[in-house]
């Protein structure tokens, strides 16, 4: 039996805008189960960011129910959101988001100090990550002196290091060239197998889609299409 990572019902997301409210999602149903390679595909403004960012606890639903993980986001706290992203998720954006004093060990590091893992697991696991974004020859080099796919995979590298259930990915290809694009998605297909995370792309590049497995397509803030890929 399929088991839930994600599971939404009856999802209204509104933003305030002047004295009127902008709705940014509705009546979004759906469900994610262990071990999805899943896009949420649609043009700028169709809701596929949000739809992300509430999976990830970093907005709230206006109303509707949302389980992440077991645990209800409409009904935790921030700090236990906080926790919930730490602990369990996975971020990855179009930009990096990678500390320019730092190394590609220390930057990837950083999510293992930030959940208190010994300084001896803390070196495996991220020798572990590095290695596995092909890396390791870069460890000891600043952000600055790295080409852009060796900067998207160190933030995979970081996204991955604490081998969390769920990886969220906003745009992950949209700063890089057609071949380090393939290369990043190849990199994330392997590790989809080996770690049996769970991954969720908001994305309307083409260059990704090819690898997807489940493709759920949103226009003007509505499921309009839920497509498996045989």
């Amino acid at each position: 039996m399929d088991k839930k990572v994600v599971s939404i019902e009856n999802l209204l997301k509104q933003f305030p805008v002047g004295g009127d409210f902008f709705t940014a999602l509705k009546d979004i149903n759906l469900i994610l189960n262990e071990g999805e390679f899943i896009g949420l595909i649609g043009p700028s403004g169709s809701g596929k960011t949000t739809l992300l960012n509430v999976i990830g606890g970093l907005d709230s639903p206006t109303k509707g129910s949302v389980h992440v993980l077991g645990h209800s986001i409409d009904n935790t706290s921030h700090n236990e959101r906080a926790s919930l992203r730490r602990k369990h998720m996975g971020f990855i954006f179009q930009s990096y988001n990678l500390l320019p004093v730092y190394t590609v060990f220390e930057n990837v590091e950083l999510p293992l100090i930030l959940n208190n893992v010994d300084p001896n697991e803390r070196e495996k696991l991220v020798s572990e990550a590095i290695e596995s974004v092909g890396l390791s020859h870069r460890r000891d080099a600043k952000p600055t002196t790295l080409s852009g796919g060796e900067c998207q995979r160190t933030a995979i590298a970081r996204a991955i290091v604490h081998q969390p259930a769920l990886i969220l990915a906003d745009e992950p290809t949209a700063n890089l060239d057609a071949e380090n694009s393939h290369h990043i998605m190849n990199i994330l297909v392997e590790l989809n197998k080996n770690l049996a995370s769970s991954f969720v792309f908001a994305t309307h590049d083409e260059k990704i889609m090819s690898y997807l497995k489940r493709m759920v397509y949103l226009e003007d803030g509505k499921i309009v299409k839920d497509e498996t890929i045989k």
